[in-house]
């Protein structure tokens, strides 16, 4: 029996299949490298992506013990591999490539859709828990939202780390606020600036010029002359003083 490559069945199921793993070994077991840089890394994969990253201090720099937690919560084992994913390094030092695969399986849709949304807060930038669960479509869900990005699997390639309280704080984070603090600023993020203006009540940026309102951090914000700012407690107050929300950061999401 011939097989028909012009048959639109035959096309049809050729793009819906996929590169196999190399073996049944992969299907079964996870590899894992470490990365060395400003932040020591253990990282693992399956033949879908990156599911797992924990921090060396993390994990008190014990093979072991990263094997341990792994195994704990995907009941799967690891490997040593002899080479990182394709794009990791790169997405590490917070250039993302196309490359890198996240596997990020058995997680619930709303755990993935808070993933997805905090993924694309930029270097240098925080959004609070609230702007998150509205991003996704569920407002109500912020501490649904907290829970999802304390269990983040992919920590530094998911960005939780640029997700704060309203109140400005820093917040949770599953390496310690040090460490959180410790990133935000290698971004180039100004926390002392951040942190004088919410001791202010002010929450939101405008400029009297353009009369568009940003959250601080927002690199719109960041540009705004200090004669031309205006400070907001609330984005309501901001849109009563006849600001519009910013386009990039949106801090008023629909």
């Amino acid at each position: 029996m011939t097989i028909d490559e012009r048959d639109p069945l035959i096309a049809a199921l050729r793009t819906l299949s996929s590169d196999p793993p190399r073996s049944m070994v992969d299907i079964v077991v996870g590899s894992w490298v470490t990365i060395s840089g400003p932040v020591e890394v253990y990282v693992s994969s399956t033949h879908h992506g990156v599911d797992y990253l924990r921090t060396a201090d993390s994990v008190h720099g014990d093979d072991e013990e990263f094997r341990q937690q792994y195994r704990d919560r995907f009941e799967r084992p690891l490997r040593r591999a002899a080479r990182p994913p394709a794009g990791l390094v790169s997405a590490l030092r917070d250039r993302p490539a196309r490359t890198l695969q996240l596997d990020l399986r058995g997680l619930t849709t709303l755990a993935r859709d808070t993933l997805e949304a905090t993924r694309r807060i930029p270097a240098g930038q925080t959004r609070p828990y609230g702007w998150v669960a509205r991003e996704i479509g569920q407002p109500s869900t912020v501490r649904a939202v907290a829970t999802a990005l304390r269990r983040n699997p992919v920590p530094l390639l998911i960005p939780c780390h640029r997700v704060t309280r309203a109140s400005g704080e820093l917040g949770d984070y599953v390496f310690g606020a040090q460490l959180k603090e410790q990133l935000l600023r290698a971004e180039g993020l100004n926390l002392d600036e951040v942190h004088a203006l919410a001791r202010e009540n002010v929450y939101f940026l405008g400029s009297d010029t353009t009369g568009i309102v940003c959250f601080p951090t927002c690199a719109h914000a960041r540009r705004i002359a200090r004669e031309h700012r205006c400070g907001f407690r609330s984005i309501d107050q901001a849109t009563r003083a006849g600001y519009r929300p910013c386009k990039q950061c949106r801090p008023a999401v629909a």
